[in-house]
Formats: C-alpha cells, structure tokens, sequence
C-alpha cells in the first residue's frame, strides 16, 4: 500500500501538486503512454486518502481491462480499503473530497477502457474539485475535452500554475528517446 505521506498545509495547492508529481516520476517511461501523478485529498480534515501513478497497478485491476491511470489507481486503493467495487467509493469519500492530478482527465482511451473523467462522474458528485498541472497534449487522442465534460458536470477544475514545464517533462518522458 501507500507510503507515509508527507505533511502538506491545507490549501497549498503547490505542494499537493508537487506529490503528485513525485508520485508520476514512479511511472515507468514509454512513447505510448504519459507518466501522471494523483493524490486523492479530504480537504476538510487535509488528510490525504491515496495516491496513484500511471501503471502502478495491474492491467485489468478490478476487471477493468487495460493499463491503469493514476485516478483510476486512487480509486482502486479506496475500494480496496473498504471492500467496494470502484464505483461505490462515493459512498465513502469524505464530504469535501478534491483530487490533485499532473494533467487533465482522460475523457478518451485509445484502449477502450472507462475514462478518468467517467470514474470521477460516476461517483455523484463526491468529487467536487479537480486540480489539474496541465492540459492533456493532443499527442494521442487530439484535444482531451476532459475539463469541459467535468465542469458542465458541475465539477470544478483549477488549473494549478507555475508547475508546468516540470509536469510535461516528467508526463512525457520516454516519448523523446523512441523518436531517434
């Protein structure tokens, strides 16, 4: 399971994102993929509830087949926790429950397999608030219309600044040393 985490303030943004950039430098790098982080946070008691990288759990995690997202892998954890499927974890998700992710949901999965932004509306609205460090790059499904789906969903999704050049450089590792 998770590591001790470390002791973040309440509301410093920075260093949520931060942890979930130190969790997507776990992901292993390929061309095919990116390397994303996630910290899954009860903001009221700023406790945080798990994390997830990119491919750190097993393919088909759950019976959902494919490679796992980092979300999707905080997702996985809670469930696991409390003995649910993954689309029950909204059941027991703290009230004020936010999500830190080093880039935007996936609305779409060349894989096929359920999107990040369909594992976050599916829980009914226990995820109020998505943090995001960047925009998905339009590498592998052209423009992720993620943000968008969320917030006319009513969730809202803040852009954290000043992470970004950090974030795309660890998001796309592998990518560059394929193409040569």
């Amino acid at each position: 399971m998770d590591q001790p985490h470390p002791n973040i303030a309440a509301g410093d943004h920075i260093g949520y994102m931060e942890y979930a950039l130190e969790r997507a430098r776990l992901s292993p790098p390929a061309s095919t993929k990116f390397c994303v982080g996630a910290v899954l946070v009860d903001a009221n008691k700023n406790e945080i509830l798990s994390t997830g990288y990119s491919l750190e759990l097993p393919r088909n995690s759950l019976g959902d087949p494919g490679s796992t997202h980092a979300e999707q892998c905080c997702f996985i954890k809670v469930a696991q926790k409390y003995s649910l499927p993954e689309e029950r974890i909204g059941e027991v998700l703290p009230e004020n429950t936010v999500l830190y992710t080093t880039m935007e949901p996936c609305n779409k999965r060349l894989s096929g397999n359920r999107t990040c932004v369909e594992r976050i509306l599916r829980l009914n609205g226990a995820i109020k608030v998505v943090y995001v460090g960047i925009k998905e790059p339009e590498v592998f499904v052209g423009e992720n219309e993620g943000r968008k789906r969320l917030e006319d969903a009513g969730v809202v999704v803040k852009m954290v600044e000043g992470m970004q050049d950090r974030i795309l450089r660890v998001s796309t590792a592998g990518h560059e040393a394929e193409t040569k």
